[in-house]
């Protein structure tokens, strides 16, 4: 049997060589390939692995997967989570596995590693103005008649630079005008005025399509329940307005599309107020970090908090550190650091230290601060603490935890590793 190119790309994964590139790995696995050592299912903590290690959580993971599927399938929504949190091809496949429509991405170079490893539905959440960018795009069109792309456009100059770059290709590139979630938001549109003239400018071409509306509320200024969604209620009257002024007659269906991480549920209530309109609507959901959860802002953030009768997301990194200094009764070193951990939104949580086989709480053990390769740690009288402990730290922000890491060990509650994820950032 052939398998398509997608799935070979991901089979040949397990085909890669394990060498100096890949952090934490045990060094005796040198040369082996990454299906050789998944199979001999090491421990984590007994068979080889070095410090700084990052490592995802096989049941969590697993939990989180099947959780925002049913949550998705319950509202009624389309989900194509956010591929720029993870950029690892193995979870992608997971997700649409887990019902996922297809994956967002944010920036050119990520739809080309998603469409390597055979995603056939991109949302790409961005205005792509890039000349040859959107040539590859209209060639991957060309080539392959089940390749769905949809993007942004948030100006009448960039549908006109979309236009230019994309003259003589035969299949117009579907767009969805991108409504601002309020003045000094982010990008998007500014008025629904504006958006009218964008649509038009979309209209004027032959190279692109109009399909829909998009926005991510997750931007809303001051974002508090009835801010977010007075600026949902906006996107869905946009889209029922520009139905009815019959701006979506080329379509087969229209595009709804909003959805970060801390407000899906927000999303959830208002596209259930979607009306009928001439086409079936996409509801497209499109929330990313959820896939690891996190131990600091989206444990904050996460709308589970509001509904927590919907389940609950479970944090699945773990940054594993060991100490290498204890100059005094009040502070540590452990050998993790910016190259190893995210700080852009919280510094990580001490919440074990392992020894000789053992775990236990970190009491009395704080991370205060973060050099290029240590992690600060202040220690409380008392704090059992010693040069050559392991230390588990959690993290905050899944973005900005995956991209350090090229290959992330999946281990068990036990410390078995099942499985490595590779992402290409």
């Amino acid at each position: 049997m052939t398998l398509d190119p997608g799935t070979e790309a991901l089979a040949r994964l397990a085909e890669e060589r394990v060498d100096h590139r890949f952090k934490g790995l045990p060094p005796d696995a040198g040369g082996l390939t990454v299906g050789e050592l998944a199979a001999q299912r090491r421990n984590l903590f007994s068979d080889g692995f070095a410090t700084p290690l990052l490592a995802l959580s096989a049941e969590r993971l697993e939990h989180n997967l099947a959780l925002m599927e049913t949550y998705a399938a319950r509202h009624g929504l389309a989900f194509a989570p956010h591929g720029k949190t993870s950029m690892a091809p193995q979870l992608f496949q997971r997700q649409v596995e887990h019902g996922a429509w297809g994956i967002t991405l944010a920036a050119p170079h990520q739809v080309r590693v998603a469409r390597a490893f055979g995603i056939r539905r991109v949302f790409l959440a961005n205005e792509l103005v890039d000349a040859p960018a959107l040539r590859w795009i209209a060639a991957e069109l060309e080539r392959d008649a089940d390749f769905r792309f949809v993007c942004y456009v948030d100006s009448v100059r960039g549908a006109g630079l979309m236009d230019a770059a994309l003259k003589g290709t035969s299949r117009p590139v579907d767009v969805v005008v991108e409504l601002a979630a309020g003045e000094g938001a982010r990008t998007g549109v500014r008025t629904e005025a504006e958006c009218a003239a964008v649509a038009d400018a979309v209209a004027g071409t032959e190279t692109l399509r109009l399909v829909g509306v998009a926005g991510y509320e997750g931007e809303v200024p001051e974002a508090d329940p009835d801010r977010v969604h007075a600026y949902l209620r906006r996107l869905v009257a946009l889209a029922v307005e520009f139905d009815g002024a019959g701006r979506f007659a080329g379509t087969d269906e229209i595009v709804v599309s909003a959805g970060g991480s801390a407000w899906f549920d927000a999303v959830a209530d208002v596209f259930a107020t979607v009306p009928e309109l001439s086409r079936p609507v996409l509801k497209l959901l499109r929330s990313g970090a959820y896939v690891s959860h996190d131990d600091g802002h989206y444990r904050e953030i996460t709308p589970f908090n509001r509904v927590p009768g919907e389940g609950a997301l479970e944090p699945a990194f773990r940054l594993w550190a060991q100490v290498v200094s204890r100059p005094s009764p009040e502070q540590a070193f452990a050998n993790a650091g910016k190259r190893d951990a995210a700080y852009d939104l919280h510094l990580p949580f001490a919440q074990v230290v392992r020894r000789d086989g053992t775990e236990r709480p970190a009491t009395g053990i704080e991370v205060t601060g973060l050099s290029d390769q240590h992690t600060w740690l202040r220690t409380a009288p008392g704090a059992d603490l010693e040069v050559g402990d392991w230390v588990g730290l959690g993290l905050s922000h899944p973005c900005t935890s995956f991209d350090k890491w090229q290959l992330i060990p999946v281990a068990e509650a036990d410390g078995t590793v099942v499985d490595y994820i590779r992402t290409y950032f």
